[in-house]
């Protein structure tokens, strides 16, 4: 049973009196940043008539969104720390006001500098020096400049955006209201209800008949009501494709990686690479089959465990110890500060009554990179430890080394930091194996990590490149359509190892990140990237670790493809893909040896 918030001590929670010495403080903030927010209005109209007038707006500008990210996420932490709480729901409720007010206020901003020619905005620069910081900044604004509508358009597309939104909305309601997947029965027989949180326990049961079980009544949930979901996604991907053309994107491809600046052919050569070396994962799928002694593998079959090894309970202290050991190659600085912020503030480490679940890495720019988490004191989450600091880490180092502007992370680079951590943690646990059965359960961790992130969030990739296509010439998107192209796919990537059958035909059904299209293949790549990263952290010296530390330094002050070739990766080019494949078919030979 979770324990009381005061009755964990003070050494277990994250030191959030930094940010703020008493609730008086961060009032008066809010009230500040508020009233700054007003303010912010006075230079509509006006901050693109002379270079000084850019510069006192982009400035204050980002005086503005820092203030009112330090009152949320301060309000945000304070809620997580117990939801029950009358107190800080109200303290978030008035923080996501301020969010909603200070967006609203800047809204003029964007819209107005693209009437900008780009030769006005040169010379703003050439005459006033100070905006030479905001250049990546603005060159990544007019890079929009090209698919900018009018302003009534914009005024309209505008007031569309939560009807062209209503997709997800629509699929949220009816995966996460509306859909019941009825009780089936646990390992000792007992009647349990199934839901979206306990079917991944299910899946790992040991029992066939209780993982047959769940996955049957999951999927025939989603089966029955595959016309609707059908109906939903088709519309949702006609919305991309709609959307883009209206904007001048030649697909809803280039129109969703253009924020990042990332050239289709970056999505393209991921799926054309793991394409190539799907004979690799088939040799894994054919262990599976070995290992659990089946002739064919079924779909819920896939999550059980391969290797059964003792957990023995670790506390927090040896976890941060294990991780200090492990993140050792990415020298002393980083080891100390990770070692030394985990026990010294940064992290709110157990449970308690009303504590937001799960666990993540938060924090404002000027605040200490904070991290939640709910520590039992298993394997688990000692990787869950090092993948938060991972993020943490990535924060620290940039905060400390870009201006505000720059002191954030995208989703193609953010998630590389986080992943070299587990990647060096995992290493280190099979180097210092006690046993070959250990050093196997770890390689099994590792494989797991490459067929779930790399490989099936390809698989997704592919799925969305296909179904956008096809909407983009013309054709409609049918229940029986995307079962029979999903049902293919999944053939494709699992190899005559593994049977397609009807239910996971359906799968396509159930993925919430489809409602944001072209998203997942910043899993796979960024899983790429740091298994390439480190390869060569663990196969370099002083350069290479070097060049990733300036990377973690450099924030978003370039676009991701530049910061990984400065971290030692070209992910423009397919060979970081193929040397993760490499690592994983060495790993699979190797589990292979292991295991018979």
């Amino acid at each position: 049973m979770a324990k009381k918030r005061e009755d964990i001590a003070s050494g277990y929670k994250w030191a959030i009196d930094r940010m703020y010495a008493d609730e008086k403080s961060w009032s008066k903030e809010l009230a500040a940043a508020g009233k700054l927010a007003e303010k912010f209005k006075i230079h509509e109209g006006v901050f693109t008539q002379n270079a000084e007038a850019l510069l006192a707006a982009l400035r204050d500008r980002d005086k503005l969104w820092q203030k009112t990210e330090r009152v949320y996420v301060y309000a945000r932490m304070r809620r997580d720390e117990d939801n029950r709480s009358p107190k800080y729901q109200e303290a978030e409720s008035k923080a996501a006001a301020l969010l909603a007010k200070t967006s609203a206020a800047m809204a003029f901003f964007e819209p107005e500098f693209l009437t900008l020619p780009e030769g006005k905005v040169a010379s703003f620069v050439k005459e006033k020096p100070e905006l030479k910081l905001y250049g990546h900044l603005i060159k990544r604004m007019l890079r929009q400049k090209a698919h900018v509508l009018s302003g009534g358009e914009e005024e309209i597309m505008a007031r569309l955006g939560e009807v062209l939104g209503a997709t997800g909305d629509i699929f949220t309601m009816i995966n996460d209201a509306d859909m019941k997947f009825g009780k089936v029965k646990n390992e000792t027989g007992r009647l349990v209800e199934l839901t979206h949180g306990n079917f991944s326990t299910f899946m790992e049961s040991r029992k066939r008949s209780v993982r047959k079980q769940a996955y049957g009544a999951m999927y025939d949930a989603y089966i029955k009501q595959e016309n609707t979901l059908a109906s939903a996604y088709s519309y949702n991907t006609k919305t991309g494709a709609v959307t883009a053309s209206i904007r001048k994107y030649p697909s809803a491809l280039a129109q969703a990686l253009s924020p990042d600046n990332v050239n289709t052919k970056v999505y393209e050569n991921l799926i054309m690479t793991v394409g190539e070396h799907l004979s690799v994962l088939h040799k894994y799928m054919k262990i599976k089959s070995r290992i659990l002694k089946l002739d064919k593998l079924e779909m819920y079959d896939m999550y059980v465990p391969l290797i059964r090894y003792p957990e023995r309970r670790i506390s927090f202290e040896k976890a941060v110890a294990i991780m200090g050991e492990a993140l050792a190659p990415l020298g002393e600085d980083y080891k100390e500060k990770a070692v030394s912020g985990a026990l010294g503030g940064w992290i709110d480490v157990y449970e308690n009554e009303g504590k937001s679940s799960g666990a993540y890495s938060f924090g404002s720019y000027d605040s200490d990179p904070y991290i939640l988490m709910n520590f039992s004191g298993k394997m688990k989450d000692v990787f869950t430890l090092v993948h938060e600091m991972g993020h943490s880490m990535h924060s620290h180092y940039t905060r400390a080394a870009q201006p505000f502007v720059y002191g954030g992370h995208s989703i193609f680079t953010a998630e590389v930091a986080s992943t070299v951590n587990e990647n060096l943690l995992v290493r280190h646990l099979m180097r210092k194996a006690a046993s070959e059965k250990e050093r196997a359960y770890y390689i099994w961790l590792y494989l797991e990590g490459f067929r779930t992130t790399l490989f099936r969030q390809t698989m997704f990739a592919e799925f969305e490149k296909l179904t956008h296509e096809t909407v983009e010439s013309g054709e409609v998107l049918t229940a029986a359509f995307l079962a029979e192209e999903y049902g293919k796919l999944n053939s494709k990537y699992h190899g005559k190892a593994v049977v397609t059958d009807e239910r996971i035909a359906r799968e396509w059904s159930r993925i919430p990140h489809f409602y944001r299209a072209f998203y997942v293949y910043k899993y796979a790549t960024g899983f790429s990237a740091a298994a390439a990263l480190s390869e060569r952290i663990m196969g370099g010296g002083d350069e290479e670790v070097s060049d990733y530390m300036r990377f973690l330094s450099l924030g978003d002050s370039a676009d991701p493809i530049d910061l990984l070739k400065i971290a030692g990766i070209d992910m423009s080019k397919p060979e970081p893909i193929a040397e993760a494949i490499k690592t994983f078919g060495k790993l699979v030979r190797e589990f292979d040896r292991l295991t018979k």
